[in-house]
């Protein structure tokens, strides 16, 4: 059985946003300290959205019985455990060394830090649930074809969560911290 997960569904509050109407998003590509890693950082967010996307098309293409259950559990395996893996990296590498860069530059990211961080814990308890029940659904795909579509409902029901946790968390995580990169110049 899945946990029922709340989402953040408001954006950080505007003063955990404090450089954000200085640096609005339109204008960092010119902005002279938008440098290379910092455009890779934006590159990673923008895959684990499309991917995660992947995901959910993917099952919603299965359950309307579009593709084959083996088609579908060579790809769920594939993008699922790119994105699971490539999301714990991701933030692992954030928590122990990007984070701290930013916290270091400029003491106001705390506030915003806890609420990322906050984010990276819930995310990991849907990432879990998201594993097991995918890991599931691929070895019914081998015993139990109607077993698997059932679990299909769950696995797409948990892709959709993890979509739209990315949604928030990406979107408030860039907007916190590339304001302070630019202000900064960092990540040069």
């Amino acid at each position: 059985m899945l946990d029922t997960y709340t989402i953040r569904q408001t954006e950080m509050p505007q003063e955990m946003r404090f450089l954000f109407d200085q640096y609005p998003r339109d204008s960092w590509e010119a902005h002279p300290g938008f440098k290379e890693k910092t455009r890779h950082w934006l590159g990673a967010h923008q895959m684990f959205r499309r991917v995660a996307e992947r995901v959910r098309l993917d099952t919603e293409t299965l359950l309307d019985r579009a593709m084959g259950l083996e088609d579908y559990a060579g790809r769920l395996s594939y993008y699922g455990g790119n994105l699971v893996g490539n999301l714990h990296g991701h933030h692992g590498w954030e928590d122990r060394s990007y984070f701290p860069e930013l916290s270091a530059a400029d003491p106001r990211f705390e506030a915003g830090l806890e609420v990322l961080e906050q984010d990276h814990a819930d995310l990991d308890r849907v990432l879990d649930d998201f594993t097991r029940t995918a890991n599931r659904l691929i070895k019914l795909s081998a015993l139990d074809e109607a077993q698997a579509h059932e679990e299909a409902g769950q696995v797409h029901a948990t892709a959709a969560t993890i979509e739209a946790f990315l949604k928030r968390h990406l979107t408030d995580e860039e907007e916190l911290a590339v304001p302070i990169i630019l202000h900064h110049r960092l990540r040069g």
